[in-house]
């Protein structure tokens, strides 16, 4: 089985082709990073019809069990998320209504303080908001996962300790591999898996060891070592691959509508667009790669099957589905 965490691709044709020659089974992919919520019903619309063009390739994921009929009839499920609660807007009701849309994550910030919580790039970190309490004890009443994958170290400790259900970091690396404000440090680390969530391994450049020239023998050791502190079973793939997207979309990832100035985020004024992805992944295709670069690092071939998907196959399991 093989889940991939996190993507937000230019979506076409081609990548969907590339995800059947990849045998991805599913897949997390963004939907939301500042819109709101018509904004956001939008984007579901948009998937709609792709849902229709592509009946052969793609499905709408809402439960695991999704991903068995996808790997029975050759698609790849597609699971929704958003990286800032921007759709919820300022409505906890919308909470509900956004799952049965099809959300299934849902970040509490995007870099920046949010209405729940504070992003990794402010300078302060307050922590989980009054209303942030309220919001993580909805989304998981509803079967909405908490992600915190832009979110600042106290802010996640907190949701992981707040929270009723496991949480998930999506799609970020152990800072202590990689110093970047998106990487997590070991007390972040510990508190999600501590508490039955996730992390997703990202293989984007920005949260890489020597970035772009990051060799695949040091992606996989990290992940080796991860497993031996916090347990294989916590553990997956989250590529954050943004194949295909144009560069000016950095600009609406980073900036969105919060400020007239360009943030360059993790890139450099010199740098702004999108990094050069490794040599051993460029798409959907390479993740035979990865799998093959675990069974070296003496993974036994469970733990390599789990990280690959099988964990996050049981986490989709039980947390999307409503309680009581």
């Amino acid at each position: 089985m093989l889940i991939d965490g996190l993507q937000y691709a230019n979506w076409s044709e081609k990548i969907f082709r590339q995800l059947r020659e990849g045998g991805v089974d599913a897949i997390h992919v963004t939907i939301a990073y500042h819109e709101n919520f018509r904004e956001t019903v939008l984007n579901f619309e948009k998937w709609n019809r792709w849902f229709e063009q592509y009946p052969d390739l793609i499905m709408k994921g809402q439960w695991a069990k999704d991903i068995d009929v996808a790997r029975e009839t050759g698609r790849t499920a597609v699971f929704f998320g958003f990286q800032n609660p921007s759709p919820m807007e300022d409505d906890i009701g919308l909470i509900e209504i956004l799952h049965t849309l099809g959300a299934r994550f849902m970040q509490l910030t995007y870099n920046n303080q949010s209405l729940l919580a504070t992003g990794c790039y402010e300078d302060y970190d307050s922590g989980i908001t009054r209303m942030g309490r309220q919001v993580i004890k909805e989304m998981n009443r509803v079967g909405l996962v908490v992600d915190m994958s832009h979110s600042g170290d106290r802010s996640t400790i907190e949701a992981a300790e707040i929270s009723q259900r496991p949480i998930a970091i999506t799609h970020a690396n152990p800072y202590e591999w990689s110093p970047a404000l998106r990487n997590k440090k070991d007390d972040v680390i510990r508190a999600v898996t501590g508490h039955g969530g996730m992390l997703g391994f990202s293989v984007y450049p920005h949260h890489l060891k020597d970035k772009s020239a990051c060799t695949l023998e040091s992606f996989c050791e990290m992940i080796a070592r991860t497993a031996e502190k916090f347990g294989p079973e916590h553990l997956g793939i989250g590529t954050d691959l943004c194949q295909d997207q144009p560069d000016s979309i950095v600009e609406w990832m980073r900036v969105g509508r919060w400020t007239k100035e360009i943030d360059y985020g993790e890139g450099s004024a010199s740098n702004p667009g999108f990094p050069e992805m490794p040599s051993w992944f460029k798409d959907n295709r390479d993740f035979g790669n990865i799998r093959e670069g675990l069974c070296a690092t003496g993974l036994s071939t469970s733990e390599v099957d789990g990280i690959m998907g099988g964990n996050w196959y049981r986490f989709f399991a039980e947390n999307f589905t409503p309680k009581g």
